[in-house]
């Protein structure tokens, strides 16, 4: 594993630790950051001994979202250039959103703009309930472009507008409300309640089946009604002769206990 200058990597029991390490910046989204982040997803997707992947921020924040120095840099860019930036953020966040495996948001402080948008591609978000969240792109003059695309997906039209347009930042308990967080953590427990869900899932769970699961929520949301229920009848189709299958419900049946 290469070594990075803006995010920090471990690996235990078969779960990948991510860590946003720019604290001083309050871990936004710099160039060199998502490209990190960008690397070290496509290296965790291809590993087949993981199968969690957790995202923790350093110091205070969890992200501030996009770096606003460095967007001032880019205003003399080309339209090109800048076409070709927010290409790679946009990759970045359809990585996380598609990768096969599941990925938990460890939301331990402020989670706002492009900051809200990286927790809100995860599968998973646990905050402590004194965390904020937010898209406040509009309050400066830029617009919540990408994120905005993940954000209807999971909270509807409505609440998109809501947060999108009025640029106001919401509690932990209101996001949780809204389905933007799943888990209210007290501070001194959101690392190892994080830890024991990633292990839980680790273990009690066939990681082919969350893959596909995953993959198959992703892409039904884009498919016609009935092209998604014929796509969901050949996968089911699929699942019931894969290895994963076989073994679990051998084990149902012969009432044995299974760990994955």
């Amino acid at each position: 594993m290469q070594n990075f200058s803006t995010i920090h990597y471990e690996e235990l029991n078969r779960v990948g630790y991510i860590t946003l390490n720019r604290p001083e910046k309050r871990n936004a989204l710099g160039p060199k950051l998502v490209e990190e982040l960008t690397h070290i997803f496509s290296t965790v997707d291809q590993a087949d001994h993981l199968k969690v992947i957790v995202l923790r921020g350093a110091g205070k924040v969890f992200c501030a979202g996009a770096d606003l120095s460095y967007l001032q840099d880019l205003q003399t860019n080309s339209y090109a250039d800048n076409v070709q930036d927010s290409l790679r953020l946009k990759q970045l966040f359809e990585l996380i959103y598609t990768l096969s495996k599941v990925v938990i948001a460890e939301v331990h402080g402020h989670a706002i703009a492009g900051g809200c948008g990286l927790a809100n591609v995860c599968d998973f978000v646990f905050a402590v309930p004194e965390a904020k969240f937010g898209y406040t792109e509009v309050r400066i003059g830029f617009i919540p472009a990408i994120v905005k695309v993940f954000l209807l997906r999971k909270v509807g039209e409505s609440r998109a507008k809501e947060l999108l347009l009025s640029g106001d930042l919401i509690t932990a308990q209101k996001a949780y409300e809204y389905g933007i967080v799943n888990y209210l953590v007290e501070a001194d427990q959101l690392r190892d309640e994080v830890t024991k869900f990633a292990q839980k899932l680790c273990t009690a769970n066939s990681g082919q089946s969350m893959e596909l699961t995953k993959k198959m929520i992703g892409r039904i949301q884009d498919m016609t009604f009935q092209d998604a229920l014929n796509y969901a009848a050949e996968m089911n189709a699929d699942a019931r002769g894969s290895e994963d299958c076989k073994r679990g419900i051998q084990a149902f049946l012969n009432k044995e206990k299974i760990e994955w």
